[in-house]
């Protein structure tokens, strides 16, 4: 998290470290307790990146690419299956009957999702956006996944100006919790 460089470039790095983390988990056996730990750690750089997004690449979308209200709703949408996935795989402990089927659909809906962004939509914002707006969003998305909540939170706004109201409160709430339970971190 807070990797510098322009907004495509600062997405892309989380994409890789989520993806680096689906690995780890789908090199250990069914039922073995670091796929949780992991699957947790997945969660919260997920929901981080994708209230990121929601505040920030998105509404940069819908401002300077050619039909892009339509691929940022298309997003959002995917964004939102993934988000109940996680709100669903929370309550899921590795060996429960249903870790394993949400963990894989769960990477199944982020690496479509991530290969629509860097595939479609990154080459279409960057050939839209000036250099210095997209280094701008770079920063604006850093700074909000400092703040940013670490559990999936399925109602809550994912649009401005809303969703940049809330989501410092639910992320503090969500890193107290997560210091005092110990969620994503290994024995």
């Amino acid at each position: 998290m807070g990797h510098g460089g322009n907004v495509i470039d600062e997405l892309v790095t989380d994409h890789r470290e989520v993806e680096e983390l689906f690995g780890k988990i789908e090199a250990l056996p069914s039922g073995d307790k670091k796929r949780k730990v992991y699957a947790d750690q997945a969660t919260m750089e997920l929901v981080r990146h994708s209230v990121a997004e929601e505040a920030y690449l998105y509404p940069a979308v819908r401002e300077h690419v050619d039909g892009g209200g339509a691929l940022a709703d298309k997003e959002l949408e995917d964004h939102a299956k993934a988000e109940q996935i996680m709100k669903d795989l929370e309550s899921c402990d590795a060996d429960h009957p249903d870790f394993d089927r949400l963990i894989t659909s769960l990477m199944s809906e982020i690496r479509e999702h991530v290969t629509d962004e860097e595939e479609n939509l990154f080459p279409r914002l960057r050939a839209a956006c000036p250099p210095d707006a997209l280094d701008e969003l770079g920063d604006k998305v850093r700074q909000a996944k400092k703040t940013a909540p670490t559990r999936p939170h399925p109602t809550a706004p994912d649009k401005p100006p809303a969703n940049k109201m809330l989501a410092p409160g639910a992320g503090l709430v969500d890193r107290l919790r997560d210091a005092l339970s110990g969620r994503g971190k290994m024995d």
